[in-house]
């Protein structure tokens, strides 16, 4: 099966030929791996005569799944430009990551929500990286139906339980996150407003 083909699977297929021609040309090994919950995507950089090596989850959605490549490959410019001189998401990645989505506006292949949430990113210099709230809302809506809640949406002091089975009972926002204190070991975590949880039973 051709690279584009192979592509069109996880993406939405009118990206899958750009995302081949990059491959090519950056001569990167590009690999879709299995999910992971610390990750969505990862870059690594020529080492010991290796060359680039991108990662991306196959449990995204595909407009998500788009967003996160280029993400990565505005990494692998941004190295091919600057090395390690500069910060991951700094000012020369952020250009970078403009420059590599601008493609997919102009083709229009997001929704208009997502387009929409980009182009704000985009213009907003204050957001760290392409997993900014606003985006990650607009993306999420595509997700396939979960059983689950984001934790943004449910009450303070609601009590929930993540994948692994620990119980958490939700606390203040600070900032960006969630101050979460874990009801096994009364250790406090910070969780995004994202995350997916799932509401412990009635009188837990």
């Amino acid at each position: 099966m051709e690279k584009d083909q192979v592509l069109a699977q996880y993406m939405p297929p009118a990206a899958a030929p750009v995302i081949a021609r990059w491959i090519d040309y950056f001569q990167c090994e590009f690999k879709i791996a299995k999910g992971r919950r610390t990750k969505l995507g990862d870059y690594r950089h020529p080492y010991l005569g290796a060359g680039h090596k991108i990662s991306v989850n196959n449990d995204m959605n595909p407009y998500a799944f788009l967003v996160t490549t280029v993400h990565e490959f505005a990494h692998l410019l941004t190295w091919n430009d600057h090395k390690n001189k500069v910060k991951p998401h700094g000012r020369e990645w952020k250009h970078n990551f403009k420059r590599m989505m601008h493609p997919f506006l102009e083709q229009q292949i997001f929704p208009d929500d997502i387009q929409q949430a980009i182009s704000l990113y985009l213009h907003n210099p204050s957001a760290s990286s392409c997993t900014d709230l606003q985006l990650s809302r607009a993306l999420k809506k595509y997700d396939q139906a979960s059983s689950g809640s984001r934790l943004e949406e449910i009450p303070l002091h609601t009590v929930f339980t993540i994948k692994d089975g620990r119980k958490f009972k939700k606390g203040e926002r600070l900032r960006k996150r969630y101050r979460c204190t874990c009801l096994d070991n009364g250790h406090v975590y910070l969780f995004s407003p994202l995350a997916e949880v799932l509401l412990a039973p009635t009188g837990s």
